[in-house]
C-alpha cells in the first residue's frame, strides 16, 4: 500500500454506512423494538442473543459477548484484514481510501498487477482453443464451472504466444515488466520467451482476489516438472502464500477448518466434490508464515500427507512449523492418505461423504507428536522417560503460553513423572505476552502503536539497537522480528498475526490510535523509546535473575546473575 488510510477517513466511513445494512447482507435479522436480533454467528445458540443498534451503529452478543462496529464485523466474520475490511465499506458508500503519504511509501504495483491480470485473460481464453486441454481437464472430472471459478486457463505450447499477445493488447507493458511479473523468463545465453509453456495454468490470487502469481501443471508425461510456480517477485512470495485460499473464503462465509493439500488439482477436485476449503502450498512443505495465514480465517487446519515414510516426515516438519502457532482455540490435525492416492483420486473414489469421514477422523497433531517420540520407548524405564522428556520438552516449549501447554506438561508428567518447574519457559521481561489480559505497560504501548502505524521505524533503528529490540518473547519483541523478516509487512498484516490472542483487542486500538506528531518526531520519539525501552527490560531481567537467585542459591543462578553484570558492565 501507498501509506496508511487517515484516522479521519474511518471515521467519516463509520459515520456513512449502516451496520444493519453491512450486519444484514450476511445473516439474518429480524426487528425488535428500535434494535434488529439474530442469532450469534460466533458462537452456536438457539436463542437470539445477538443484537445490533442501528442508534449506536454497534453489535453486541449477550451470549459470548462479541461486539464491535461494521468495521469489526467484517474482520471478524468475513475473516478480512484491516484494510480489506475499509476499501469494502468504502466501496459500499462509493467513495475511495485516501493514503497519508508516509516516509517511504511503498511503491506502487498497480502495472505489475495489470500484467499479471492480462495474463490471466490469455490463458483463459487460450484454453477454450486448445482441445487437447480442455480433453485433459474433462478426464480429470472437471466440469466447466469450476473451471471458471478458480480461473484455470492454458499457457500454449509456444515460445513467445503470450508475449506477442501482450504487445498487442498491454503495449504500454514492456519486456521489462514481463520479466519482473515472472511471466517471461531469460535464459543463460540472454534469450526471453514465455515462462509458461503446455501447461495447464492456475491463477494464485491474495486475499483480495488479486492475481499474484501463477501455477503450470503439464498435461501428461512431458518432460519437465510436474508443477511449475511463478519465480519470486514483488508481489509474490511462495514461502507465505497459500494456493485457494482467496476462493475458500469466498465459498465459505464463515471457515471453521481450512483443509491444506499438496497441488493445485487437489483443491479443484474437492471444491469440484463439493469440499471447498482446501488449500495448498506452493511446491513447498509448510512454513510457519503458512500457518500464521490459515489460522487468520479458520481456528482448525488438517493437514493431507500420504502414509508412507516420506509423508511422516513431511508431517514432522509440518509439525515443527505449526506448534508455534497452537494458541489456546486452535487446532492441528493430520490425515494419512493410503500409499499411492492423492486427495484427488480418493474423492474421485469415496465421493464427498467417505473424503470428510476421513477428515472427521484426523489424528490431532500434538497426539501424533506425543505417540511418534514414545514409540520403541519402555516407559517403565527411567532412561526411557527421561529420553521422552528430553524429546518432548523442545517441541512443548514452541507452544504459546496458555491451556494447551500446560495440558502438555500435565501429560508429560503423566508419562515420564518429570514436571518442569516453572511449568514452561519464563519470560525474559514485563513485557512478555501475558497469559491474562492485561494492559501493556505505557512505553510498551507507545513502540507497540508507533511499529504497527510505521513498520519502518524498525528498519530505520540503529542495527545494534533493532537486534536487541527483536532478541526476547513479549509483544514488541514478536512485531520487531517479524518486521526484520519480513520489511514489506503491512499494518494490517502485523496485527492479523495476533488474531485470536488475548491482545488483539488492544493491538487493534493501538494500530488506530491517531500519533498527532510528524513523521521525524514520530521517528525520533520511537528511537529514543526504544532505547529507554532496553534499558528496562535489562534491569527487569536482572531483578528476575536475582530473585531466582535467592530463591534457589545454586551455582548455576549465580554464574547466570554474574554473567549478566558483567555483560552490562562491559557494555556488550
Amino acid at each position: 500500500m501507498a501509506g496508511r488510510i487517515p484516522q479521519s477517513f474511518i471515521n467519516d466511513l463509520l459515520a456513512r454506512v449502516d451496520i444493519v445494512e453491512v450486519v444484514g447482507s450476511r445473516i439474518t435479522l429480524k426487528k425488535a423494538g428500535k434494535d434488529h436480533q439474530a442469532l450469534c454467528p460466533f458462537h452456536n445458540e438457539k436463542t437470539p442473543s445477538f443484537t445490533v443498534s442501528q442508534d449506536k451503529q454497534f453489535y453486541h452478543c449477550f451470549g459470548c459477548g462479541a461486539n464491535g462496529t461494521p468495521l469489526t464485523f467484517l474482520m471478524e466474520h468475513d475473516g478480512m484484514d484491516f484494510v480489506e475490511a475499509v476499501e469494502w465499506l468504502a466501496k459500499l458508500v462509493g467513495v475511495e481510501v485516501p493514503r497519508e503519504r508516509g516516509s517511504r511509501p511503498a511503491p506502487d504495483r498497480t502495472d505489475l498487477y495489470d500484467v499479471l491480470e492480462a495474463t490471466d485473460r490469455f490463458f483463459r481464453g487460450a484454453l477454450k482453443n486448445s482441445a487437447a486441454a480442455v480433453s485433459y481437464l474433462k478426464d480429470r472430472g472437471l466440469t466447466g464451472l469450476v473451471a471458471r471459478d478458480f480461473g484455470i486457463g492454458y499457457a500454449p505450447d509456444e515460445w513467445h504466444a503470450l508475449q506477442q499477445a501482450l504487445s498487442e493488447t498491454m503495449p504500454r507493458a514492456g519486456e521489462k515488466d514481463l520479466l519482473e511479473a515472472g511471466v517471461l523468463t531469460r535464459s543463460d545465453a540472454g534469450r526471453v520467451y514465455d515462462r509458461f509453456r503446455g501447461r495447464i495454468t492456475f491463477p494464485i490470487r491474495d486475499t483480495r482476489g488479486r492475481i499474484i502469481g501463477f501455477g503450470g501443471r503439464v498435461l501428461g508425461k512431458e518432460q519437465g516438472p510436474k508443477y511449475l510456480n511463478s519465480p519470486e517477485t514483488p508481489v509474490f512470495h511462495k514461502g507465505r502464500e497459500v494456493y485457494g485460499l482467496f476462493e475458500a473464503r469466498k465459498a465459505n462465509r464463515s471457515l471453521e477448518r481450512l483443509v491444506l493439500v499438496e497441488g493445485y488439482m487437489d483443491v479443484v477436485a474437492l471444491a469440484q466434490a463439493g469440499i471447498t476449503n482446501a488449500v495448498a502450498t506452493l511446491g513447498t512443505s509448510p512454513t510457519a508464515d503458512h500457518f500464521q495465514k490459515l489460522y487468520r480465517y479458520a481456528p482448525e487446519v488438517i493437514c493431507c500427507f500420504d502414509g508412507d515414510a516420506a509423508g511422516r516426515q513431511a508431517a514432522w516438519r509440518a509439525l515443527e512449523q505449526g506448534l508455534s502457532e497452537l494458541r489456546d482455540g486452535r487446532q492441528l490435525k493430520f490425515m494419512f492418505l493410503p500409499e499411492g492416492e492423492d486427495p484427488d483420486s480418493i474423492v474421485r473414489k469415496e465421493g464427498e461423504q467417505g473424503f470428510l469421514g476421513r477428515l472427521a477422523a484426523a489424528q490431532p497433531a500434538i497426539e501424533y507428536m506425543f505417540s511418534r517420540l514414545s514409540a520403541d520407548l519402555d516407559l517403565n524405564s527411567l532412561d526411557d522417560q527421561a529420553r521422552l522428556a528430553t524429546l518432548l520438552l523442545p517441541q512443548i516449549e514452541k507452544v504459546p503460553e496458555g491451556i494447551l501447554k500446560q495440558l502438555m506438561h500435565n501429560r508429560l508428567h503423566t508419562l515420564t513423572g518429570f514436571q518442569p518447574q516453572s511449568g514452561g519457559r519464563r519470560p525474559a521481561s514485563s513485557a512478555s505476552r501475558p497469559s491474562k489480559p492485561t494492559r501493556l505497560p505505557p512505553l510498551t504501548r507507545r513502540l507497540v502503536a508507533s511499529t504497527l502505524q510505521r513498520p519502518q521505524l524498525v528498519l530505520d533503528l540503529a542495527e545494534d539497537v533493532r537486534d536487541a529490540l527483536g532478541a526476547g518473547s513479549g509483544v514488541l519483541e514478536d512485531l520487531v522480528g517479524y518486521i526484520v523478516a519480513n520489511p514489506e509487512c503491512d499494518t494490517a498484516e502485523l496485527v492479523g498475526r495476533w488474531m485470536g490472542h488475548e491482545l488483539e483487542s488492544q493491538l487493534r486500538q493501538l494500530a488506530q490510535r491517531v500519533s498527532g506528531l510528524s513523521d521525524d518526531a514520530q521517528r525520533a520519539e520511537f528511537q529514543d523509546g526504544a532505547v529507554r525501552y532496553l534499558a528496562q527490560r535489562e534491569t527487569a531481567d536482572r531483578r528476575a535473575l536475582l530473585a531466582d537467585l535467592k530463591e534457589q542459591p545454586t551455582a548455576d543462578n549465580l554464574r547466570k546473575y554474574w554473567d549478566r553484570r558483567q555483560g552490562r558492565g562491559s557494555g556488550e
